[in-house]
């Protein structure tokens, strides 16, 4: 081989050598990967840089905020939790309007309403077959009436996605406590599942205490998974689900670093079902839903396998989570559920927000006006990117990505980078005055970003305006006043070459209560 043919060859295999290595960096991995007892530590990292959301999960997490419904037999007798002891006669919403409902929920801006369906005191939004403690043995449309297909025909009307509530526990029923309540309670999530539509997500939490016969139900969680499977195929399971986590609180507030990609660890580590449940999309993850820290490298670099299991946030617009008219005048405020909306959706969550209808069977007047302020300061804030029309400099990114993707409002569309580290200038159309930053990665390529800063140029020198850890999903940070003509973002730690879908700047617009 003579000099020239070599130095040819040699710079064949670098081709061969950068497009593999960035075709390994651009590969989906999809929401689920078994680590080997072979691989690295880089494998490891390379590996969570390329899980990525399954269909159901992207199209749960792009809704947003959504909106929980609490309402049942609870609400005439103003408790928090029933014994399943209620009288169904209590249960009487004479002005019941679902269409305001979502209508509410809607104009706040919402995508999705889940409704307590079924609460743990047993009684059923809805007239099944498998008990009478339920709307048909109200006095309500003289027993006729179906709070559940209510909704679901206003959510169709309105173009709002359902979601269902089912308590496991009913401290209701005589079977439960035993394997026949299982049957039971697959029967109503099957009648819920195939009367009122497409349902969009299903709603577990996990509590678990004891029935009219003083013992506890085991739950046959693979079988209510399955059965949702069947009947619901794009619908997300959460709290307690293959889908979607509890954030760890329902005081509205996530962690600063919120990692989507965490450590799928089984309660019995010698489970060889793991896999076979994860092909059946019913696997769940054993995650400690409370800890500070679940994503770090220190975690998923001791983890066996590795999952997409993002955060929801939920929280009630009022102390409680039924309606209470001694909680109307406590409403929270626009400014609280704003700093919720920053510290939940701005953090890599959905937030889930508990608006409870009131006995009427309508969302209170004080809860409504609160929304409509909320949303209105929302949709001000962010009517307009101030990075608009910037001039962009920054390395090449990968395969020509082109820089304006990052401002062009289509999250479709994104930026790569070459590697792991870039900075990235905006030389604004003019000076700009701005006190939020608004940034997205691509998540069907890959949650990557670690550690990242904010900087404006002032008086020649830049100076650091905000800095952060992960970005997700949605990410979007506060801070005083700005004025300037340029800014940067500079990621400074990342698994992968980070792939940035949006990137702004907005001067907050706050509307008061009153």
């Amino acid at each position: 081989m003579n000099k020239i043919t070599k130095i040819w060859f040699i710079l064949l295999l670098v081709i061969i050598y950068s497009v593999s290595n960035a075709q390994s960096q651009m590969s989906p991995l999809g929401n689920y990967v078994e680590i080997l007892p072979s691989d690295t530590k880089e494998d490891i990292i390379k590996k969570a840089a390329n899980v990525t959301p399954s269909a159901k999960q992207l199209a749960w997490q792009e809704m947003g905020f959504t909106a929980f419904l609490h309402f049942g037999i609870n609400t005439f007798s103003d408790r928090e939790w029933g014994d399943g002891k209620e009288n169904p006669q209590i249960f009487n919403p004479v002005q019941l309007d679902a269409g305001q409902w979502v209508k509410t929920c809607k104009d706040a801006g919402m995508k999705l309403i889940i409704i307590t369906a079924k609460h743990h005191d047993g009684f059923c939004l809805w007239p099944s077959d498998y008990t009478e403690h339920s709307v048909k043995s109200s006095p309500w449309k003289n027993g006729n009436g179906d709070v559940v297909g209510e909704l679901a025909r206003a959510c169709r009307d309105q173009g709002m996605k359902l979601g269902i509530y089912l308590s496991p526990w009913d401290m209701n029923s005589a079977v439960y406590g035993t394997e026949e309540y299982n049957n039971f309670f697959v029967h109503q999530l099957t009648e819920l599942l195939t009367n009122y539509g497409d349902v969009a997500e299903v709603w577990f939490d996990g509590a678990n205490g004891e029935g009219p016969n003083g013992v506890k139900q085991v739950y046959d969680w693979q079988r209510y998974y399955r059965t949702i499977r069947e009947l619901q195929p794009n619908a997300v399971i959460a709290i307690v689900g293959p889908d979607v986590r509890w954030v760890g609180t329902e005081s509205g507030y996530g962690r600063d670093t919120e990692w989507s990609v965490v450590p799928a660890n089984t309660q019995d580590e010698d489970d060889i079902s793991a896999q076979s449940q994860q092909e059946a999309g019913t696997f769940r993850p054993q995650v400690d839903a409370m800890a500070k820290d679940i994503g770090s490298r220190e975690k998923i670099l001791n983890a066996k396998r590795l999952v997409w299991y993002p955060s929801e946030v939920d929280v009630s617009i009022r102390p409680g989570w039924f309606y209470h008219s001694k909680q109307d005048s406590k409403v929270k405020s626009v400014e609280k559920l704003l700093d919720i909306y920053y510290s939940s959706v701005g953090k890599n969550s959905l937030l889930l927000l508990n608006i409870p209808p009131d006995k009427r069977g309508l969302i209170h007047e004080n809860d409504a006006r609160i929304l409509k302020k909320w949303k209105e300061s929302i949709d001000k804030t962010f009517e307009v990117n101030l990075v608009s029309g910037a001039k962009i400099k920054a390395k090449n990114g990968q395969n020509g990505s082109d820089l304006k993707k990052l401002i062009d409002d289509d999250y479709d569309t994104y930026w790569m980078s070459e590697e792991e580290t870039q900075a990235i200038e905006f030389l604004l159309n003019g000076e700009k005055t701005f006190d939020r930053l608004l940034l997205q990665e691509k998540i069907t390529v890959g949650q990557r970003v670690e550690k990242f800063k904010f900087e404006a140029k002032i008086d020649g020198k830049w100076n650091l305006i905000s800095e952060g850890t992960t970005i997700g999903y949605k990410r979007l940070l506060r801070f005083p006043e700005v004025t300037t003509t340029e800014i940067k973002l500079t990621i400074l730690q990342s698994r992968a070459a980070p792939a940035l879908a949006e990137f702004g700047t907005y001067k907050s617009v706050n509307i008061k209560d009153e």
